[in-house]
This record gives structure tokens, sequence and C-alpha cells, in this order.
């Protein structure tokens, strides 16, 4: 089938891919865009060619740390502007960027630094004191920490530095001594011109994914991977002009939509960047007032809170002419609402951190399918395979596993050649776990997961991590931990529990447990104490049973 017939005209069945290495990208909108803002941070402004400088400075400090090539460099820091200067700083020494979520708990934490062994971190400075608590294995040579005021407006900052902060600040310099100041890395003489850059294969990201077996697994993504997905969004998202879009950037750039569509793509387009260290309405609202967004990709429950906010503020969105959903299920009228807010149409796309994320996406043109996620990228294959032979592919629309190729594809688990061979077969064909069908034009649907894992708000959890939690209670004997659907969030986090002999569980101080060992966004929102579990003759808990039993109870 050609399913390029259904591309929004102007759009290739290939791309050009890129020869160069992420740096390159960044340094040729640093020489063309120059005096234009590069990024907007509660007002205050970065230019292109100020990002260039503080970048080049940034990884003459690195270099002076001992950061050589191939060296893992972690990264542990919200949406701001060190962030974007930190990544690009990391890559031009030809290092490779981890990302965290710095929210995660020490626990958390923990496997990762173990997994990576990064002697070098950027964080945020109300994370650094998880990092001086991981066990003593776990070393490292500098810890960098960031104080994101430094970046806010004056008058902003002034405004911020009240008495009663001052308490905390005392106590947060107390929690991070021993860490270098970010400044004292600007603060350095930029980064000779002639020193080695990295070439298109090298490494540039390890982007952590959950994994059916709770330990999360280390996607290996090349220069090339990112930098292809980069420019296979700038041709599929046609109308986009040079140094003319405002991008908001209000997915976090640790999670791999937001790295590539922010730090990637945005940059590639030469867009006025807005950073947001998270989704707030108010921010999102005052800043739609004074620069409105012409580029807006997120997920579906903020495309919802956003218009909700739009219609009851009076605040115009016509400008956004240029919209992507993804990381899980845009329902109907959540696009409906949109599109009566926005200027221009809300497309879904398809994506997993493996490819860099996206390989698939809706046109924005008449030949767009509501329901489907659209046609494969430029440059990108796909095959429909039996869920239990991946030599065989299915018939026309008949259910099977979705099998994607491109290159975008990456390049394997860090340390884990078990996982890279279950996931990456011969012939570079990445086994996504989702079951799909594919109508007679090229459309993909999405009609269910092979894997067990939980798509809340955008965010993966693997149940088996939530349920080791669960498990350690002293009132829990079992558990098992699925998605239920929501309205605003895809699926809702909810675990089936049984209890100990005796025992009178508390579900609150429970959630209190596991918020400190999980991310907020992996917390039960709900408990249901069951008799028993359904397992497999193996013992393995069934979990699809538990999800339909859970669904009848609810």
């Amino acid at each position: 089938m050609d399913h390029t017939a259904f591309y929004q005209p102007g759009v290739p069945a290939e791309i050009e891919l890129p020869t160069g290495s992420l740096v390159e990208l960044c340094e040729t909108a640093v020489d063309e865009a120059k005096n234009h803002v590069a990024l907007d941070f509660f007002g205050r402004t970065t230019t292109y060619a100020q990002l260039g400088d503080q970048i080049s400075r940034v990884a003459e400090g690195l270099r002076r740390l001992g950061v050589r090539h191939g060296d893992r460099v972690g990264i542990v820091l919200p949406n701001c502007p060190q962030h974007v200067i930190a990544f690009y700083a990391i890559l031009r020494l030809g290092a490779i960027v981890v990302e965290h979520n710095p929210l995660y708990t020490t626990r958390e934490l923990r496997h990762m630094f173990e997994d990576h062994a990064a002697r070098v971190v950027i964080a945020w400075d109300v994370a650094v004191e998880k990092l001086h608590q991981q066990p003593g294995d776990i070393e490292f040579d500098h810890i960098i920490a960031v104080n994101l005021l430094e970046e806010f407006p004056t008058i902003k900052r002034l405004a911020l530095n009240l008495p009663g902060l001052r308490g905390r600040k005392k106590k947060l310099t107390a929690k991070t001594k021993g860490a270098t100041p970010w400044q004292n890395l600007l603060n350095h003489r930029p980064l000779k011109a002639n020193h080695p850059r990295p070439s298109a294969t090298d490494i540039a990201v390890i982007q952590y994914t959950s994994g059916t077996t709770g330990l999360p697994k280390g996607a290996i993504l090349t220069h090339r991977n990112i930098y292809s997905n980069a420019r296979q969004g700038q041709v599929w998202l046609v109308g986009a002009k040079l140094r003319q879009e405002v991008a908001y950037a209000v997915l976090p750039m640790f999670h791999a939509f937001g790295m590539t569509l922010a730090l990637t793509y945005g940059i590639l387009v030469q867009a006025r960047i807005h950073l947001f260290p998270t989704f707030d309405l108010s921010l999102v609202m005052a800043a739609a007032k004074k620069h409105p967004p012409t580029i807006f990709c997120a997920v579906p429950p903020i495309f919802e809170a956003v218009a909700n906010a739009a219609k009851k503020r009076r605040i115009s969105l016509k400008s956004a002419r240029i919209c992507l959903s993804g990381a899980m299920t845009l329902p109907p009228e959540i696009t409906d609402l949109w599109e009566s807010v926005s200027g221009g149409p809300l497309i879904e796309g398809y994506g997993l951190t493996e490819a860099s994320p996206i390989a698939i996406g809706n046109p924005s043109y008449s030949t767009r399918r509501p329901g489907t996620v659209g046609l494969p990228f430029p440059s990108t294959q796909v095959k429909i395979v039996d869920p239990d032979d991946a030599s065989r592919e299915v018939a026309q629309g008949e259910r099977g596993e979705l099998l994607v190729r491109g290159p975008q594809v990456f390049a394997g688990y860090w340390n884990n050649p078990v996982e890279t061979e279950r996931t990456l077969l011969p012939g570079g064909w990445l086994v996504t776990g989702d079951l799909v069908t594919q109508d007679d034009d090229g459309f993909i649907t999405i009609v269910d997961r092979k894997k067990e894992l939980i798509i809340t708000g955008g965010f993966n959890v693997a149940p088996t991590e939530v349920e080791a939690v669960l498990k350690s209670h002293p009132d829990i004997d079992d558990a098992a931990v699925v998605g239920l659907p929501h309205l605003h969030a895809g699926e809702q986090v909810v675990a089936a529990i049984i209890t100990e002999p005796g025992s009178n569980p508390d579900f609150e101080a429970i959630r209190e447990f596991c918020r400190a060992r999980l991310a907020a966004y992996k917390v039960p929102r709900r408990f249901f104490i069951v008799e028993s579990l359904p397992k497999s003759m193996l013992g393995k808990v069934l979990h699809a049973q538990v999800r339909q039993q859970l669904a009848e109870l609810d």
C-alpha cells in the first residue's frame, strides 16, 4: 500500500538523514538566529547567541571537571534554561546525557545511577540531597547544583526574596554543601572551537523507560536517532517558519516526548521556546497573554485543561496552529474542545522512548482520521505481526503486534543485552508491545497493549515496581497493580491487595508509605481489598483478569 498518498501535500516519503550531530543542529540555530529569542523563562529571555555562548562556557567548565567523550553525565532538572544549556554542553564534549525526573525519590534514582554510573551530575538544588543519600557504592566526582531562581527576571527574583524564604534558603544551602554552584561553570571562557565534536553515530542520550520487570531500562539514543526524529517532525508539522514560532515546553524535557519537541525540534525551527518548570495553568495563561503559542505539543489532559481555562478567562489561543498530542489516547471530545479555541487542528501521534520517540502521526490535513494514531512517519516502516511469532505478518486488517523500523529507532538498552535482543529484532525492527490494526490506506489504530505498562497522564508505570513497594508494607500480604480507564488521565493506577490476617489497613497511610518511595504519579489512587489474585500455573499474576475484576467492582 502507498500510505504516503494520504500525507499532507508537501510532506516527503523520505527525509534527508542527518550527517552531523545534535551539536551541529544547535550551532546552526545559533549562527542563523543570533539575536532572536531562544528561551523565555518567566519573562527573562535568552537569545540564540547568548545560548550558544553559555553552552560553550559550560562545556569548558565540564571539560575542566574531567568530562570526556563517552562519559555519562546526569541531568536531574525540571524545564529551565540551565537544562537546555547543560544538555547541549554535555553533547558538545561528545559525552552522553542521562535524563532523570527531579521528583523521583532516592530509591527510584538509585537503580538508574547504579546502571549508568555517571560520575558527574547537574541537579536542581532541591534534588541534591537525594544524590547525597545514595548508598556508598554510588560515588560522584562532582555534583553541580542549579538554583532556578538565578534565571528568574530580576524583579521576580527580588519579589521572591522574602523574609519567610530566608530560612528555607539556609536549609537548602546546608543540603547542597559540597556541590559546585552552576554559576562556576558559566564563569569559564568558551570552549575552544577546535575541540573534537561527536559524530552522528555517537550516543547522545540514555533515556530511561519503565519495563514490565519494574526496573527502568536505559534506551540508547544516538545523535542521528534524535536528529532524525526532529527532522521528521519538521516535515510532518507543515507550516512552521524559521524564527517565527512560539513553542510552549509544557512537557518535561526529561521525558522523550518533551525532549524531542523542545530541545531538538524547537531549536531546529529556531523557535522562541517558553519553558515551564511544571505544568501550571496560571503560568500558561499568563504567557499566552504576552506571547501566544503557535506550537503547542502536549498530552490530552493538558489540552483539555488549557482549553477550558482559555474559555473561562477569555484568552485567545487562535495563534496555536501546530498542535500534536501523544503519549496516551486522545479522546474525540478533547479534540473538539481544543479545536474550538485553537487556530489549527489537533493531531494525534504515536511513539515510544525507543523511537526517539515519534514513529506515527495523523496528517494536519483533511485526510486525518480521528480514532487512529495515523500513518508511519517519513522514512519509517511498520509491520503488523503475530504477537506470538514475530516472523509471521498478519493479514490486512487483522490485529497484531506493531513493529517499527526507521532512523529514529534506538540502538539498544544500556548494559542490558537480553532485553535488547528481545526488543530489537534482526533488520532493525523495534518490537513495540502494542497491539494494533492497520486499514487498507495504512492508518493504524491501537487496540490493546501486550505489555502490562500503565500509562497515566502520559507517563509509564510498571505494575511490578509499585507492587514491590506495596508488598513491603506490613499490612499487605500480596498486591496486583493495574490501570483502569480514567476520563482525564487515560488510566488511573489502582491496586488490588490481600491484607495480612488481623490487619486493618489505613489506605491514606499506605499512600504516604508509597509516596516516600515512588514518584507521585505511580502511587495508587484507589485500593480494592480482595481475597485472592488470579495467577498462572507458574504463579504470575494475571493482570488482565485483575483489571477485568476491578472494572466490574468499580
